[in-house]
């Protein structure tokens, strides 16, 4: 079973700008839900060198079709200059759920 939504996921340097991102893709309905969990330990590879941060991850619950959007907006308020966004599908949910998440964002364009 596939469903039409997806959760975006972005991680930041601190709590403040995680707050920032919630925020923002609330106002703007392009999340119903954005759930911030931290402080974690991320150990990635940044020009050339192995590199170990304390991060916050968003996680952002929207529609497939509100992605670009979503980015758009993640991308305006992140100091990153090369954030992680990335979007992965939900494959089923509660319908409850899914329909409250409907309701809860911006109508389609």
């Amino acid at each position: 079973m596939t469903t039409e939504f997806i959760q975006v996921l972005t991680t930041i340097d601190n709590p403040e700008k995680a707050t920032a991102i919630a925020k923002t893709l609330l106002e703007k309905r392009l999340a119903a839900c954005v759930q911030i969990l931290g402080p974690l330990q991320s150990h990635y590879w940044w020009q050339g060198q192995q590199e170990q941060s304390q991060e916050w991850l968003c996680l952002a619950k929207t529609r497939q079709e509100l992605y670009r959007a979503v980015e758009s907006a993640i991308r305006e308020v992140h100091s990153y200059q090369t954030p992680e966004v990335l979007a992965v599908p939900i494959l089923a949910g509660l319908p409850e759920y899914l329909a409250w998440l409907k309701q809860e964002l911006r109508p389609p364009e």
